[in-house]
């Protein structure tokens, strides 16, 4: 099964909220809700010596997807390509899935009385085209692809990354597939183990 999921050089974020808007903008996400969030992590320190960074923060596509375990009617499945996505049509807006994710990136509906969250743009993603918040960013700082392909872009961008600079949001026992890129000369990870 593929992993396709984002890699998000941190060190080449310029804090836009390009994939944000982008994101926002291609999806029709409601006003107020968000399937990507840039988080504005600091500034941390003492002047001269501060840091700060932008932490985009969307569906991690788990592993072990905490989402899809609870979901009672199989709303919150994992496609062919290994994308945690939702069926709406099934789901009964129970908000289980927003209660077991670790990490708060899904959204309620209110319109629609069904839970959202990011697709990677299956939309686009199954014509071969790149999600959204990818295409968009004037960074080049976000990568997709399927992580056990070492042609992708995403999992090129852990390969030529030191090892000590690839990061992941707090593992519960999920396993985040989403990479963060962040060197020490830039800032210091404050979001993971």
């Amino acid at each position: 099964m593929m992993r396709n999921a984002i890699v998000v050089d941190l060190d080449r974020c310029i804090g836009c909220f390009g994939c944000e808007i982008s994101c926002k903008m291609e999806n029709n996400v409601a006003l107020g809700e968000y399937w990507n969030k840039v988080i504005i992590e600091g500034p941390y320190g003492t002047f001269p010596d501060v840091e700060e960074y932008w932490l985009p923060t969307m569906c991690q596509q788990c592993e072990n997807a905490p989402c899809v375990h609870v979901c009672p009617t199989g709303a919150s499945y994992r496609n062919e390509d290994g994308v945690v996505l939702i069926d709406k049509s099934v789901c009964i807006g129970c908000k289980y899935c927003m209660m077991a994710c670790p990490y708060g990136v899904r959204n309620w509906n209110k319109e629609q009385r069904v839970v959202e969250k990011c697709t990677l743009c299956q939309h686009l993603t199954s014509q071969g085209k790149e999600p959204a918040c990818v295409h968009n960013c004037p960074g080049e700082a976000r990568f997709y692809g399927d992580l056990d392909d070492p042609t992708s872009d995403a999992a090129r961008a852990i390969a030529e990354a030191p090892e000590g600079d690839v990061h992941y949001l707090k593992n519960v026992g999920n396993n985040p597939s989403t990479a963060y890129i962040l060197s020490s000369r830039f800032g210091t990870w404050r979001n993971g183990d």
